[in-house]
């Protein structure tokens, strides 16, 4: 048994010189050339500039060679052509709050197992062409993927690789480790910068000085800090230097009836305090001016709130027939008893921090977006990427904002603006191809057919197809 593994494994992963294809990649190839123009197309370059109609762009060796009205740019001899005609071309997004695990079904602790197969393959099917892993479960896991990618042996986005949760004493969650002292988070933040980690997550129940000494050691790595706080507020972190918060205004403890100091937070607690909280008061409007004034982003998660509110939408079914059997049963008993609960609390939150991600948007405040794929199972990767863009439309944004927060804000993030995040010649031809016009009807992104990653073309509906009833178990 042992022998017959090793030989399937060895076959499995051939290098291409030994099969002359890689079935893990090839079969999903839709557009491969040297030189490739799309023409008569709508383009949205991502800056937040109106849509352009009826453009021309040149690709040559994966990057975006040239732009313009169609019968202004020259076509080169030779090149391949697709008629774009109705069509809308994106930049590939740029996704900041990803994770490459999912919840699992389980009776004791919160658990989640890794979807090293099926979640970049959806991302990637979705549009986003770059992403952020914001906290890890498997840290060798994701970096092997992550290799993997980058070595054209599997499918998916560039990945932007976040190292586990540096959180305290108190989590619940069996599979993260607390971190116990400021050396010790000095000692953890340069292990992961080592193992080439980019950025570091602070987690609910670190203390302040721990997180401190854990953004200390960062900046000093070049890492950059995100959050899912709670014992530390926003204030706070903002004052320490970090860069990032994580989940809208969701997470936000400030405002929690009799909080001191230190206290911990709970979902609960923070819910209370936004339902309670007036837009327009100067206590908040000062903790957003604080956050755009030391140039704090803010990553908008409304796809994995929405699943804990009732009145929501239930999961599409192509979003059901993406899910292994039990979970599938497990998402739709989960999500039938919050309707049932009703709970009023919720619904007043999660509108009012719809109402807060636009204002500090309209304030100009680096607003980014994510997924966040966890919670009992109603958010997953690709499909809940289309769901948090349609949801920033739902907040207030124009659906051409919408499309800039996912592009060029998480690239600028990132600090990879200069090649991805916006239609511009000279950097990768990372695109998506819509057939309809999203800056209309935000939905469309849901037609998207084929979406380029450095000039290579992939097949949408055939990435999906290859993942139904896999999510929960690869």
């Amino acid at each position: 048994m042992n022998l017959l593994r090793s030989t399937l494994l060895a076959l499995a992963f051939a290098p291409a010189a030994f099969a002359q294809t890689n079935p893990f990649v090839d079969p999903y190839i839709a557009v491969r050339a040297p030189v490739f123009a799309l023409t008569h197309a709508r383009v949205v370059d991502g800056l937040g500039h109106a849509p352009l109609e009826n453009q021309t762009l040149v690709l040559r060796d994966g990057r975006i060679a040239a732009l313009g009205a169609d019968g202004t740019v020259a076509i080169p001899a030779g090149a391949a052509v697709q008629d774009l005609a109705g069509k809308t071309v994106l930049p590939g997004f740029v996704m900041v709050h990803e994770h490459l695990f999912y919840s699992s079904i389980t009776k004791g602790p919160f658990h989640v197992n890794e979807m090293e197969f099926s979640f970049p393959r959806l991302y990637l099917a979705a549009g986003v062409t770059s992403a952020r892993t914001t906290g890890s479960m498997e840290p060798y896991t994701d970096l092997q993927v992550k290799k993997d990618i980058d070595a054209g042996r599997a499918l998916g986005p560039k990945l932007h690789l976040t190292a586990p949760y540096f959180d305290g004493e108190g989590t619940g969650i069996t599979q993260l480790h607390a971190v116990a002292s400021a050396a010790a988070a000095e000692r953890m933040a340069n292990y992961w910068a080592d193992e080439g980690f980019t950025s570091l997550k602070m987690y609910q129940n670190l203390p302040l000085d721990i997180m401190a000494a854990a953004i200390k050691a960062a900046h000093a790595r070049g890492l950059h800090v995100t959050g899912h706080i709670g014992r530390v507020g926003y204030r706070e972190a903002a004052e320490a230097g970090i860069d990032n918060l994580e989940h809208g205004f969701m997470a936000m403890s400030d405002f929690n009836a009799g909080r001191k100091p230190g206290d911990a937070s709970s979902p609960l607690a923070n819910y209370q305090a936004l339902e309670k909280l007036d837009p327009a008061g100067p206590e908040i409007n000062a903790l957003i001016r604080l956050l755009v004034d030391r140039h704090v982003a803010l990553t908008s998660t409304l796809a994995i709130f929405e699943t804990f509110t009732p009145g929501r939408r239930v999961a599409s079914q192509a979003e059901l027939d993406t899910l292994a059997p039990p979970l599938r049963e497990s998402y739709l008993t989960r999500w039938a008893a919050i309707q049932t609960q009703n709970n009023p609390l919720f619904r007043a939150a999660f509108a009012r921090n719809l109402q807060l991600e636009a204002q500090f948007f309209r304030a100009g405040g680096h607003l980014v977006v994510g997924t966040d794929p966890t919670g009992y199972g109603g958010c997953i990767a690709g499909y809940g990427n289309w769901r948090a863009i349609e949801l920033l439309v739902e907040a207030g944004l124009t659906p051409v904002e919408a499309i800039q927060v996912a592009t060029s804000n998480g690239a600028k993030l990132l600090k990879i603006d200069a090649t991805v995040g916006s239609i511009e010649p000279g950097k990768a031809a990372d695109l998506v191809v819509v057939n309809g016009d999203p800056t209309k009807a935000i939905s469309d992104l849901r037609k998207t057919e084929t979406v380029f990653k450095d000039g290579v073309g992939y097949d949408t509906r055939k990435i999906l197809e290859s993942v139904k009833g896999l999510v929960g178990i690869q």
